[in-house]
């Protein structure tokens, strides 16, 4: 048992100083991610004020400020929290014998530096993809990942606006993915993860960008916009599940974009009953409501 309170702490602490030290950039800017979630998010904000798609919203949208809050508070402060309890639980595996060797499919770790990025990137986003798919497909998911469908103006921010236990539901199966891999996570893997970010916040924005032939592959604003609608498709619980890949959605069906005016209602059938602020939101989805 002491093993794992130790291991726990530690992981808490490391995690603390790792992100201590980014702020004070002692670590290498191309790992940095403080402050490469706040250059992307300045960049794309900037491009949301100078090429607006929707051109009535305000710079300032609806819940700015709190979807900036949450940006920070699920990047940053709720990984420390959970970093500890994802080191008591990679200890306990490999206490049982499970290791990332075990689960390993494709080995990677003898592939030239861009095939090793290429399949980490395709791999990570379909087992997220996937997840995607089960939060809103299954009612006890759907009821947390309804913060992330509570926003009504989209913008850059509202990418990271999501209620803390999707952590809990997307790691494990990340972490599936990587153990596919050998347990391997190529070395500038910092690649993979900031073109996450940016694609990411660019398919929330306030921006009209499809990438031409590219959109069967790249997911976009217009996409994602649908993916937000007030109004899904009879017969679906969602379309648009790409997290920075279209490609997903093409191949299995469940891409939907009717039309690219931008001017369609977001949010979900009893919206009106998330709460509007961070700690009401915080503890949304441990109670079951009239709308699940």
């Amino acid at each position: 048992m002491e093993k794992y309170i130790t291991a726990f702490f530690n992981a808490i602490m490391d995690n603390m100083h790792w992100i201590w030290d980014s702020i004070l950039f002692r670590v290498p800017w191309y790992s940095n991610y403080f402050w490469g979630v706040i250059l992307i998010s300045i960049l794309i904000w900037g491009l949301e004020i100078t090429f607006p798609w929707r051109k009535q919203q305000s710079i300032i949208r609806k819940d700015f400020w709190l979807d900036g809050f949450y940006m920070f508070f699920n990047f940053f402060a709720f990984s420390i929290i959970i970093s500890g309890f994802y080191k008591v639980f990679e200890l306990f595996f490999d206490t049982i014998g499970i290791s990332s060797k075990s689960l390993t499919i494709i080995d990677i770790s003898g592939a030239s530096m861009w095939v090793q990025l290429l399949l980490f990137f395709i791999i990570l986003d379909f087992v997220q993809w996937f997840t995607h798919v089960l939060l809103h497909k299954y009612p006890l998911l759907w009821r947390f990942h309804k913060i992330h469908h509570s926003v009504k103006e989209m913008g850059f921010a509202a990418h990271l606006r999501y209620h803390w236990m999707e952590n809990i539901f997307y790691k494990p199966l990340k972490t599936l993915g990587v153990m596919i891999l050998g347990g391997f996570e190529p070395e500038q893997a910092y690649i993979v993860h900031f073109f996450a970010i940016t694609i990411g916040h660019l398919n929330h924005a306030n921006i009209k960008i499809t990438w031409g032939p590219l959109k069967y592959i790249i997911n976009n604003p217009v996409m994602h916009l649908y993916h937000h609608s007030y109004v899904v498709p009879r017969g679906t619980y969602g379309v648009n599940f790409g997290i920075s890949l279209s490609l997903w959605d093409y191949i299995f069906k469940t891409n939907y974009v009717p039309e690219d005016s931008g001017k369609i209602k977001l949010g979900f059938p009893g919206d009106e009953t998330v709460p509007r602020n961070f700690i009401g939101q915080i503890v949304y989805g441990f109670r079951k409501s009239k709308n699940t």
